[in-house]
């Protein structure tokens, strides 16, 4: 193994060729990108052993979108809400919407729909009127809400918007075209063969990505009005939709992607009918790219797909993904959780992670050099914990290099980065694990990994507490496995599964809305822990309105959440108690935005609670944030909230071990600081220690037969060692 070369690229630009040798040498990049918007320098194949080259598929060639406008790509929009004040409401369609990046499609107006949001139903007496851009609604009722469904033309690449506002670029706005079109199509592929010709220099053509792009829309002012990482609506042009008529047999609506203005974000428990529309997009992306692919690979290029921009379609966990037949997938590094995302794709050769931050001037600009590398180390220490686990095969970064350049302590700092990796890399394989963990929600194993996540693994204030679950578990020696309510309905839950974790708001894909309501399912996962395996519930659990309960399965989680009916009985049980799943806390637990009004049924054990004073004097009301609780030969826990802390980690860890009832297994491969992590390979001979703190740690360790071990680590140390 060379620590100091290979498995890490880097970007250039034909400004920069000078610099990129030299930090090319530092940090041992054996493989060099462009970046959107740059040009590669004409010597590029002097810099490294292999040239990723950019590609866009439906973006670049303005001149083919100009001649052909009616294949363009489109989305359906929702109009603001409008009040009727008589008998009429008129819609100023583009209200709110970058004029700009979107056109409302006026020839396709059998394809717009008008809505009583009030009513919940929809209207036919509606106008249109080009010329003002608006619809007037006649018949309407007073007082009651309005909205227009209307078919827009993406007139601009959303993503080229992102890359004007935020690297100030003045190039050609990039518009977009649709391979469902017969001529696009053939377009593609003619385009695919001619470019692979042209450019020699290409080793791995970089698809970035395929053919649509998630739904990413702006305000009237330029800023981010409507962003989802995982929105299929930009697919729904008249081509599309026509095509999955003539296949499913029946029609699609505005409103099956509008669905009142969520958009069937991944929040939302999918409908049938959008299941089939993205089962249908997926087959048809594959269906597309992999004649592209096929040309690519005849020219004795790999072919690597960035998971983003334009990746709607090409789930790398779905059903089509194999029929790419694609080489590699990179896709950028936000911590722990997008590494194993990224590490566990199937059907590919080679598993790339781009670091953070990208060199981009809203970090690299001047007097930041610590924020910088301060951004850096968070970045590499979250994603190291999960590297340890399922380590990628490459990594690399993105934007341009000249302004890392300016920062000789972050380039120093990549280059301690870039040898730990490549140690990783060669060293870390098929890790012991103690436990396997299921995580049960609405899309199962088609989003592994991707619960709760936003974009590069950023979030929402609502639900970095339930993002925590997953950052936690993917740096610790546990198998986590993906199901949703569809599987265990039908199959049951696997037995080899230890423990099932359900996390998310009430009435979310990720809760389970009223998958809930399915007595069979409640039924069938109480059998399940009755016989001796763990539940863990996060924040709204289980939970659907039924039978006087709001959580389905507050006997197994031992608490319930009141909703206001039951609020004339009292609960006594508050008394917080010491327990094994909270034996290495110390000082406060943190529940991130929490849950309110959670209280604890009879015979649970309440560990954790918060009190305040209401309305009644004699009584002192709390509200239950975490508790464990018997049910028959099994156990079940309950989190008010978990965002990720290293504290929180070993929290997750011993509630995992407790309510799989193998509290003393838990020694095996373990630290007792929960700040160092240890790793056993067993195949390999070997183990790692890994400091995850920025102080020196001393702490005993315990291998696989629990023996003792005493060693020390300097800040952030990962020390390995032989069995």
């Amino acid at each position: 193994m060379d620590k100091n070369f290979g498995r890490v690229t880097i970007p250039t630009d034909e400004n920069f060729v000078e610099g990129t040798r030299k930090i090319a040498a530092r940090w041992g990049a054996d493989a060099v990108r462009d970046c959107d918007g740059t040009a590669f320098p004409s010597n590029v194949g002097e810099l490294a052993e292999k040239v990723y080259h950019t590609y866009f598929v439906v973006r670049g060639d303005d001149d083919w979108a100009d001649a052909h406008p009616e294949e363009a790509h489109r989305a359906f929009l929702m109009s603001e809400r409008v009040t009727a004040g008589d008998d009429s409401a008129v819609i100023e369609v583009m209200q709110g919407y970058f004029a700009e990046q979107i056109r409302p499609d006026w020839d396709h107006l059998e394809l717009w729909e008008v809505y009583d949001r009030t009513a919940e139903q929809k209207t036919e007496e509606w106008t249109a009127d080009p010329d003002k851009g608006t619809v007037t609604v006649r018949g309407a009722l007073p007082m009651h809400e309005y909205t227009v469904n209307f078919l827009a033309r993406i007139v601009w690449h959303p993503v080229q918007i992102y890359n004007y506002l935020t690297n100030h670029w003045t190039c050609a706005r990039q518009k977009m075209y649709d391979p469902a079109f017969p001529e696009t199509a053939v377009y593609v592929r003619r385009h695919m063969e001619a470019w692979c010709a042209a450019h020699p220099e290409a080793d791995v053509v970089r698809f970035t990505t395929f053919l649509y792009q998630f739904t990413l829309l702006f305000n009237e002012k330029g800023r981010e009005k409507y962003v989802d990482w995982f929105g299929y609506g930009l697919a729904s042009s008249p081509a599309m939709l026509k095509a999955f008529e003539q296949e499913y047999g029946y029609a699609l609506c505005s409103e099956d992607f509008v669905r009142a203005g969520t958009y069937n974000t991944p929040f939302c428990p999918p409908t049938a009918r959008f299941r089939d529309w993205m089962e249908f997009v997926q087959r048809r992306v594959s269906a597309t790219v992999r004649p592209l692919v096929d040309i690519v690979h005849r020219h004795g290029k790999e072919a690597m797909m960035f998971l983003g921009d334009d990746w709607i379609g090409a789930e790398p966990y779905g059903p089509f993904f194999q029929e790419l037949d694609l080489d590699a997938v990179v896709g950028s590094v936000g911590g722990g959780t997008t590494v194993r995302m990224l590490a566990e794709i199937p059907h590919v050769r080679c598993r790339e992670g781009r670091l953070l931050p990208y060199f981009f001037p809203d970090t690299f600009f001047e007097g930041n050099e610590e924020g910088a590398r301060a951004e850096l180390d968070r970045n590499w220490r979250t994603a190291r914990r999960a590297l340890l686990r399922e380590p990628l095969d490459r990594i690399g970064f993105g934007g341009y290099l000249s302004l890392a350049a300016k920062f000789p302590s972050f380039v120093d700092r990549v280059s301690e980065i870039c040898r730990e990796f490549r140690e990783i890399a060669e060293t870390a394989s098929e890790p012991w694990c103690g436990l396997t963990v299921g995580i049960l929600n609405a899309w199962g194993s088609l989003r592994s990994w991707q619960c709760h996540m936003v974009a590069h693994e950023l979030w929402y204030q609502q639900i970095y507490s339930y993002q925590g679950v997953l950052e936690a578990l993917s740096g610790l020696p546990v198998k986590v496995r993906f199901l949703s309510f569809d599987e265990v309905r039908e199959k049951g839950v696997d037995p080899e599964i230890d423990v099932l974790i359900n996390a998310g708001d009430a009435g979310t894909a990720f809760s389970g809305g009223d998958a809930w309501s399915d007595e069979g399912l409640i039924s069938a996962i109480r059998a399940w822990v009755a016989a001796g395996h763990g539940f863990i519930g996060v924040g709204e659990p289980s939970a659907w309105p039924k039978g006087g309960r709001f959580f389905q399965l507050a006997g197994v989680l031992g608490v319930d959440k009141e909703l206001g009916f039951t609020l004339s009985e009292d609960k006594y049980n508050l008394t917080k108690r010491p327990h094994f799943i909270t034996g290495d806390v110390r000082g406060e637990i943190d529940f991130g935005e929490g849950m309110k009004q959670i209280y604890a049924l009879k015979g649970a054990e309440v560990l954790d609670v918060v009190f305040s004073e209401r309305c009644r004097r004699d009584v002192n009301v709390g509200e239950v944030r975490l508790a464990a609780n018997e049910f028959g030969r099994g156990r079940g826990v309950y989190f008010a909230g978990l965002p990720y802390s290293l504290q929180n980690a070993r929290l997750m860890y011993r509630a995992l071990f407790w309510s799989a009832h193998r509290e003393e297994e838990m020694f095996r491969a373990f630290s007792s600081d929960p700040e160092i992590e240890v790793h056993f390979y067993p195949g390999s001979g070997i183990w790692a220690a890994v400091n995850n703190s920025e102080r020196p740690k001393t702490t005993t360790c315990f291998d696989l037969q629990k023996r003792p071990h005493e060693l020390s680590l300097g800040p952030g140390e990962l020390k390995w060692f032989n069995l």
